[in-house]
């Protein structure tokens, strides 16, 4: 143990408190909403728990799908009692008695690290920024913000708009201007004993913690949802993809989406024998694989036997048939990595840990999926995704 570690341990533990309540006015459901595939709280307790500073995480709510989906993602779950769960309720008053049910079984606690989990793009890294500014007592209580050097205006009573941080007059070049930070909500780290002191969460010497402008993204409405997704395709992009079992579709997964039919309609399809060189890959590694397609063609069956995996086809609830499979075969479903590309495989994608679109899925599709691939369907999708799953970590 180092010399930091042992003062670390003398002076108390960080914990990580995310108050999360189960209802909501503007997105029904909010903080289980999934954003890239992950939901919202899951995504909060993951980004605490990647802190290195951070020892401890509680998940403070009113909610059984929030409590499971936390104690899922390793949190500890503190049940908040009705008089501080409503809509009136403030999130410090969440956080406090979080923080009173912590110590009441003998722990210190050093430093809060309150999180609030409509922020799906948290960076951890600056958490442990903040946690080693208040620990050395630089400042007492700290928050996550961005810069910013926009010119910011108000009404005045007959709606005309007045200039707030700027001259409108004679507005200078970027390069000359104050900058300003703009408050992202994300999270605050807090000195324990102040904040109790003070009841809120700016107290003391105030300090900014600056994160990226592109983490700032706050889910209030259905409209922040559909940015967020959008962005999460961008910023989520794990290199490895750790599952037990890979499920894909066919059409525009194994295939381009695109058929030949000859004169007396037979259809043809074409496939990659990179995908083939892949699911053979999967088979010697012992990963379970499961062909999910709504297609009735001969063909899904014929390519299935020849890559020597499971198949159902013909199949118009892929959500049911999805779920009674993993059931079978002892898998959960958080463990299982669904490959799609239209809006028929979204019922599935959105039951598993792994939502996966191929490059040209469509939008819906992409938006739902926690790994968006750089190829598309036909064109190696399947293997690409493979070679994922090998990479993983797994016990030998």
């Amino acid at each position: 143990m180092t010399q930091d570690q042992t003062d670390h341990a003398a002076s108390g533990i960080i914990v990580a408190i995310i108050p999360a309540r189960g209802g909501s006015k503007q997105v029904p459901g909010k903080n289980v909403t999934r954003i890239g595939g992950i939901p919202l709280i899951q995504r909060a307790v993951r980004a605490a728990a990647a802190a290195e500073r951070v020892d401890l995480v509680v998940v403070s709510t009113d909610d059984d799908k929030i409590a499971e989906l936390s104690v899922a993602a390793g949190a500890r779950v503190i049940r908040r009692p009705a008089e501080i769960s409503g809509d009136t309720a403030s999130s410090e008053s969440a956080v406090l008695h979080a923080l009173d049910e912590v110590e009441s079984g003998g722990v210190t606690v050093d430093v809060v690290v309150f999180i609030q989990a409509t922020s799906p793009f948290i960076p951890s890294d600056r958490i442990d920024v903040a946690v080693d500014e208040v620990r050395s007592r630089q400042y007492d209580s700290m928050f996550s913000a961005h810069e910013t050097y926009g010119f910011l205006w108000r009404r005045d009573d007959a709606g005309a708009a007045v200039a707030i941080n700027h001259d409108a007059a004679g507005r200078p070049r970027r390069q000359d201007r104050e900058p300003h930070y703009l408050e992202t909500g994300a999270f605050y780290v807090l000195e324990a004993e102040g904040f109790r002191h003070a009841g809120h969460r700016f107290f003391g010497r105030v300090g900014i913690v600056e994160v990226p402008e592109w983490s700032a993204v706050e889910i209030d409405d259905a409209q922040h949802v559909a940015v967020a997704s959008a962005l999460a395709g961008l910023v989520d992009q794990p290199v490895s993809i750790d599952v037990k079992a890979v499920v894909t579709d066919f059409d525009g997964v194994h295939t381009d989406d695109t058929v030949l039919v000859d004169t007396a309609g037979e259809e043809q399809v074409r496939v990659s024998r990179e995908d083939g060189m892949g699911v053979a890959r999967l088979r010697r590694a012992g990963i379970p694989m499961l062909i999910l397609s709504t297609e009735v063609n001969p063909v899904v069956r014929a390519r299935a036997n020849k890559l020597r995996v499971p198949v159902l086809h013909g199949i118009d609830d892929k959500e049911q048939a999805l779920a009674a499979w993993a059931a079978e075969n002892g898998i959960a479903l958080a463990d299982i990595a669904y490959l799609g590309n239209d809006v028929n495989d979204l019922p599935a994608m959105r039951i598993v840990g792994w939502p996966v679109a191929v490059a040209n899925a469509h939008p819906e599709v992409r938006s739902a999926a926690r790994v968006v691939l750089g190829k598309s369907g036909g064109q190696g999708a399947v293997r690409e995704l493979i070679e994922r799953v090998l990479t993983a970590d797994r016990p030998r």
